[in-house]
């Protein structure tokens, strides 16, 4: 079986606040990717996230075993966070994206050299973690699309995902 979880970004706007929460269990055979794309704000409109809360809870099983565990949290003052290069160095767009599968150590080069210098990729145990950033919505989308692509053995991104 597989499963791909791919929605499209979450938009954060000032004073947002949100909590969520990403569950799998997956039998020992499944293919899983999941992408999680959000944006602090809309640039393009002049809007921005500088204050607020966003908790991100993961937790995929595969095999009845946790194979991926993270949280993420953002709170308080996120634009002055966020500035920090150990933590978006002001980028405004990142994703997350997870691949649990038989391809994980096959895809680690590819994946890298398409992200580049914008993110980052590490691989273990059939587990491929995928981490980007960018200026804005639109160009997290280009450096998300051959990613997702890829993952997806070729596949195109899902029609609602088109620019």
């Amino acid at each position: 079986a597989k499963l791909h979880w791919l929605p499209q970004e979450t938009i954060l706007f000032d004073r947002a606040s949100l909590t969520r929460r990403l569950e799998a269990d997956l039998d020992q055979s499944s293919e899983f990717i999941a992408v999680e794309a959000v944006l602090l704000g809309r640039q393009a409109m002049g809007e921005s996230m500088t204050h607020g809360l966003f908790r991100d809870r993961w937790r995929i099983r595969h095999g009845g075993k946790l194979m991926h565990a993270e949280e993420l949290l953002l709170a308080g003052e996120v634009a002055a966070l966020t500035a920090k290069p150990a933590v978006l160095a002001g980028q405004v767009a990142f994703a997350t994206l997870l691949y649990i599968g038989p391809l994980a150590e096959a895809l680690l080069p590819k994946i890298r050299a398409i992200a580049g210098e914008s993110g980052g990729a590490s691989e273990w145990q059939g587990k491929l973690v995928v981490r980007v950033s960018a200026a804005d919505g639109f160009s997290l989308r280009k450096l998300l699309f051959p990613i997702i692509s890829l993952l997806r053995n070729g596949a195109p991104v899902p029609k609602v995902w088109n620019l």
